[in-house]
């Protein structure tokens, strides 16, 4: 019997969901669709300058990974998240949200150290994209020390988040959490978190996912850039050397999954898309319940699709925690 049914490590960020234009995005020098790091500095003057704006901001514990793990938390999954945040307003604020949540965490995350908490400023415009602006803080600083070995020895999947690979302490942590994953016997996933990450961190990624993992989670433009291929069909091919299961997301054309054997391809339902913010973390979270709960591959991948659909077609990254049981009602 495991204790855990999902462990999870990641960035501890603060997000500040903020809506704005294309050409605010434009005169703030800010790249549309992805995440950028940037320093406090920069931070500061990107806020400064939205000033305005900042009356339809919104405050979440975030995070791509913590998104995934409070989804299957949710939605019934005993999980453990391993992340580092400061002695600061926003770390006391992300401890209470992820115990709130029903995520455990190690001990230690209570002694946290002086510093600055993670921010991530995301800005959402008209056609629903996201732009993230990520301060790191203290999560740079993430390493092998905020593992817990006797909780992932007591979990069923391990889920990496991909973002991990830019800080080289992070990304030592993800390649330490896969490797004595193995040796435990538990199932690990990964989730390419971002184009600009496999753009700028492929052979970092190469790293972190070793000699292959489980399940790997990527959308359309991660697929191709990391496999260096010009359709998805080719793509899904390619990455069958890395994985022994994947999920290619593909926005409002549902999802292509692999799992191991034979190929599906599942639709979305059709939704208005306000915010992408988000999409890609519910729909690992859902499948990650799926797959937990032995549901067959297709429908653990509709039920993730019907996740992601529910969180672009409202703001903030997450779902509110009766929205996950509404969504598990057709196939509970």
């Amino acid at each position: 019997m495991h204790q855990y049914d999902l462990y999870g490590i990641g960035a501890a960020l603060l997000d500040t969901e903020i809506e704005v234009s294309d050409s605010d995005l434009q005169n703030l020098g800010v790249d549309k669709g992805v995440m950028t790091l940037v320093d406090d500095e920069r931070q500061r003057q990107l806020v400064d300058n939205l000033e305005d704006h900042l009356v339809t901001a919104k405050r979440a514990c975030g995070g791509s990974g913590a998104n995934t793990v409070i989804a299957a938390s949710y939605f019934g999954l005993r999980t453990f998240y391993s992340c580092k945040v400061a002695a600061d307003e926003n770390g006391d604020f992300y401890r209470a949200d992820l115990s709130s949540a029903g995520v455990d965490y190690p001990s230690a995350l209570k002694q946290a150290d002086g510093g600055t908490t993670g921010k991530c400023l995301v800005l959402v415009t008209p056609d629903a994209e996201r732009s993230m602006n990520t301060y790191l803080g203290i999560s740079a600083e993430l390493s092998v020390a905020e593992l817990d070995h006797e909780a992932l020895a007591a979990s069923r999947w391990a889920y990496i988040e991909g973002y991990l690979v830019s800080s080289p302490t992070g990304r030592a942590a993800a390649i330490a959490l896969r490797e004595r994953a193995k040796q435990s016997g538990v199932k690990t996933a990964l989730s390419l978190s971002d184009p600009a990450m496999v753009h700028l961190f492929h052979d970092g990624l190469l790293e972190m996912i070793g000699d292959g993992v489980d399940m790997l989670f990527c959308n359309r433009d991660e697929a191709l850039h990391f496999t260096d291929t010009d359709s998805v069909e080719d793509s899904a091919k390619a990455l069958r050397r890395y994985c022994r299961s994947f999920a290619i997301t593909l926005g409002a054309d549902g999802a292509l999954l692999w799992d191991g054997e034979q190929q599906h391809r599942v639709a979305n339902p059709k939704v208005h898309a306000i915010d992408t913010n988000g999409a890609g973390d519910m729909f690992a979270g859902a499948f990650l319940y799926g797959i937990n709960r032995e549901l067959p591959f297709a429908d653990a991948g509709e039920l993730a699709c019907r996740a992601a659909a529910q969180v672009v077609s409202q703001y903030g990254p997450r779902l509110r925690a009766e929205q996950h049981e509404e969504l598990l009602a057709p196939v509970v």
